[in-house]
């Protein structure tokens, strides 16, 4: 399965994450609005994913634990899931990536235990992430825009030129 673009922004106290819809199953386009970015804990989270389906939501629903059992502290719920991702032999098969993001911190979640904050506060991850990650910084550079605005942009200009992304658009802020 191909077919996802996230992009996440935080900065100046707000965070901003949006995807796209569509889902490749081979060549062929078997969903055009899947809702791959949510909020959680109480609105106060954001989560995108990319990666095989299942995996990608057996991982948010353990992210969501680690969440709750450390009352909300991103850092540290990054940090334990990403540990058991990698540590745990089942958890260690899927293939999958996680942004997750509140209004002070973004993290890029990945299997091989990688907990990693960006340094400009922006993370693209799928087949399109880094065209919108290109054309996010480009208009954070050389714009005004709010960045819901910027957000929306960027995945379209993405879906422009990955032909696994769409303009089917989910986009969440806190």
């Amino acid at each position: 399965m191909k077919g996802t673009t996230i992009l996440c922004i935080v900065r100046d106290g707000k965070a901003v994450i949006g995807g796209d819809g569509q889902v490749t199953l081979g060549d062929g386009v078997v969903k055009t609005r899947a809702k791959k970015v949510r909020k959680i804990y109480g609105g106060r989270v954001l989560v995108g994913f990319s990666g095989a389906t299942a995996d990608a939501l057996t991982l948010l629903e353990r992210f969501e634990g680690k969440l709750e059992d450390f009352q909300g502290n991103l850092t540290r719920a990054a940090i334990e899931v990403a540990r058991d991702w990698r540590t745990d032999r089942v958890l260690r098969r899927l293939s999958a990536l996680l942004v997750v993001a509140d209004q002070q911190h973004i993290f890029l979640i990945s299997g091989n235990g990688d907990v990693i904050e960006p340094d400009d506060g922006i993370v693209g991850i799928g087949s399109g992430g880094n065209l919108a990650l290109a054309a996010a910084r480009a208009l954070l550079k050389h714009t005004s825009l709010p960045l819901r605005k910027i957000v929306e942009e960027s995945l379209k200009i993405a879906s422009q030129i990955c032909i696994y992304t769409n303009q089917e658009l989910v986009i969440e802020e806190i």
